[in-house]
């Protein structure tokens, strides 16, 4: 028998742009508490798991692999919500992949991550774009909201297909 296959939804209670999906995914039927993970709280609903942490996302490197360490759950992708934050302060809904590929070995890596690296870019980044554009155009968001996927820019470092799901 293998193990089963899981997909990580991670959110920090820093952050209210991470807690209100959350608080959304959480509030639909079929959620389980979860086993405490490394200070972190977790929930269960068929393959999703849910992590709540009270840190920075960006820092929590190498989250899929503990997590199958600590569970036997092999991680198939990992999903990071969080608040979008641009120079241009538009209101954006946005998904793109990790990693700092643009830096080098010994360049400060401000927002986490490793010089030269970026994790495997989720498949699904496509799907959810799409998805993500229908229902702001169904509620009115757009042209308000901007619905973009941008470049990899951050960490943190992960080894399975990996994306951010971030709004303003």
């Amino acid at each position: 028998m293998s193990n089963p296959v899981t997909t990580l939804v991670v959110v920090t209670t820093a952050d209210p742009a991470s807690i209100g999906p959350a608080s959304s995914l959480l509030a639909m039927p079929g959620w389980l508490p979860g086993p405490s993970f490394q200070g972190m709280i977790s929930f269960a609903n068929k393959e999703v798991r849910l992590l709540q942490h009270d840190k920075i996302i960006v820092a929590e490197d190498h989250l899929d692999s503990r997590w199958e360490q600590a569970t036997g759950e092999v991680v198939d992708e990992v999903i990071f919500l969080s608040k979008h934050t641009a120079v241009s302060n538009r209101p954006a809904l946005t998904i793109h992949p990790i990693g700092v590929p643009h830096l080098r070995e010994g360049d400060a890596v401000p927002q986490g991550g490793k010089p030269g690296w970026a994790a495997l870019p989720n498949p699904r980044m496509g799907p959810w774009i799409r998805l993500l554009k229908r229902m702001a155009e169904s509620r009115g968001l757009t042209p308000e909201f901007e619905i973009t996927m941008e470049a990899t820019h951050h960490g943190p470092v992960t080894s399975k297909p990996t994306m951010f799901l971030e709004i303003v």
